[in-house]
């Protein structure tokens, strides 16, 4: 029997999907950690940039360093934090990890969404009263929401992809279905465990494509403020 047909057998069999060990339970510890990365990779990011988009000062430099975490990879970065006093600390040394991969694209897109909103529409709306928070609620955000949503989709993709890390340290999630079948070198449940990443980073893709497109709100907002203009 071929990989792809032990593969199939691996995520047909009902028990590998219960118990502490299944699928179920995995793939609810990787979502858990995905979201709250993602929450406060977002909390972090997306006010500097605004703020920063805003003043037209510092971004650039912002957004540099935050590409510093780019180019030092996320198993580096781990592996440091289990070595320091915070490897004691839980799932905390694979939360910072993925929060700092995940606030450069957050970071990068917002500020560039946030600069590239038409400046001649910005100062329309300081003429007609608005106050600095007002334009950015009212004019930029919504301008911006286009790359801003792109940033986070990206920064979702690359977390959902990456939190498999968090089971070589003895973390949750669909990794440990990964690391357990190299333990048993077992080469179809570590197949099926790449798939189920695989697909789950599709899937989250597809839910902000479609996010994007029915919440966007840029459409209505320029034909708002044109109309006003008018």
């Amino acid at each position: 029997m071929g990989v792809v047909e032990r593969t199939w057998d691996w995520l047909t069999t009902a028990a590998h999907w219960s118990g502490t060990d299944g699928v179920w339970h995995r793939l609810g510890e990787h979502l858990f950690l995905t979201v709250v990365c993602l929450l406060v990779s977002c909390a972090i990011a997306l006010p500097v940039a605004v703020v920063l988009g805003h003043l037209g000062k510092g971004g650039a430099l912002a957004v540099n360093i935050a590409n510093v975490g780019r180019a030092v990879p996320t198993f580096a970065v781990l592996v440091l934090l289990l070595l320091s006093p915070l490897g004691t600390h839980g799932s905390w040394p694979t939360v910072i990890a993925l929060v700092l991969f995940a606030i450069p694209p957050l970071l990068t897109n917002a500020y560039v969404g946030m600069r590239e909103v038409d400046r001649d529409m910005v100062e329309a709306a300081r003429g007609m009263g608005m106050t600095g928070v007002q334009v950015v609620a009212r004019v930029e955000l919504p301008l911006a929401f286009p790359l801003i949503v792109t940033g986070v989709r990206s920064a979702a993709v690359q977390v959902v992809a990456t939190t498999t890390l968090a089971a070589l340290p003895g973390g949750g999630g669909l990794g440990r279905i990964i690391t357990a079948g190299f333990r048993l070198t077992d080469t179809a449940q570590v197949v099926a465990g790449a798939l189920l990443v695989a697909v789950l980073a599709l899937l989250v893709e597809g839910a902000f494509v479609l996010a994007q497109r029915f919440l966007d709100p840029m459409r209505g907002h320029v034909t708002s403020v044109q109309d006003r203009l008018a």
